[in-house]
């Protein structure tokens, strides 16, 4: 265990979630006692529906930030839609304290960057988000907040990036973890997931586990493609 980072484990009491709650058919979560990190920057990955943002956003909500994303200083809510998770984590922290956080969430982007404006003008920054492209907005917003000893949790941050975005985003997560800052990512980017020294934990049928980078489904899909395109492409249009 790493005892620099903010987040050191992430605790999951099954007492305080009903018997009749969806959670238990979540295979990944319904299997989870506890996770671990000992790493700067852990990315959660596996297929659609696997849990891994349903867990992403209940430790988020655990740590103190808005379910719709944001900062800690952010207070609304458009639709609740969170699960009762965040209730039932008990989260162990480090020694050192983080001096800055943020919650990303790529579908409710768009609310987060109209509540910016509408904070802005009560003192503050505009930030002005909307007057940007979805993905110069993404961009910006890291620009923005990732800063050294901070928090973040990211859900498919990639979602609006160019694959040069991406690379230029994956520096940025690096530096800022070289800094003292931790990073807990929700991905399907084969370029993100390759960041140097980060931790994969897969969700799939199992409790969630370690796995290289050449091991997840991202890797070995677009690795496909790219190598054997004409033959895949015909195995899956051939009718």
């Amino acid at each position: 265990m790493n005892k620099d980072l903010f987040l050191q484990k992430a605790t999951i009491d099954w007492k305080k979630i009903d018997e009749n709650s969806y959670l238990h058919d979540i295979l990944a979560i319904s299997k989870i006692k506890s996770l671990s990190f000992n790493s700067p920057v852990t990315f959660f990955v596996g297929e659609n529906g696997s849990g891994k943002s349903t867990m992403l956003e209940a430790i988020a909500i655990a740590a103190g930030f808005n379910p719709e994303g944001g900062t800690k200083n952010y207070f609304f809510s458009t639709y609740d839609s969170h699960s009762e998770l965040c209730d039932a984590i008990h989260l162990t922290r480090g020694l050192r304290r983080e001096k800055w956080g943020y919650f990303f969430r790529a579908e409710s982007f768009y609310n987060v960057a109209t509540k910016e404006e509408e904070y802005s003008r009560l003192g503050g920054v505009p930030r002005c988000y909307h007057e940007k492209s979805h993905g110069e907005s993404f961009f910006a917003l890291a620009e923005d907040n990732f800063r050294p000893n901070g928090l973040y949790f990211l859900d498919e941050p990639e979602a609006a990036l160019s694959p040069q975005r991406q690379l230029a985003y994956l520096r940025k997560i690096y530096l800022c973890a070289q800094r003292g800052a931790q990073f807990v990512v929700v991905s399907h980017s084969p370029i993100l997931l390759g960041l140097p020294g980060a931790e994969i934990l897969v969700f799939d049928d199992n409790k969630p586990h370690r796995c290289s980078y050449e091991q997840t489904d991202s890797y070995a899909v677009t690795s496909l493609f790219i190598n054997h395109r004409e033959r895949l492409l015909r195995d899956l249009l051939d009718e």
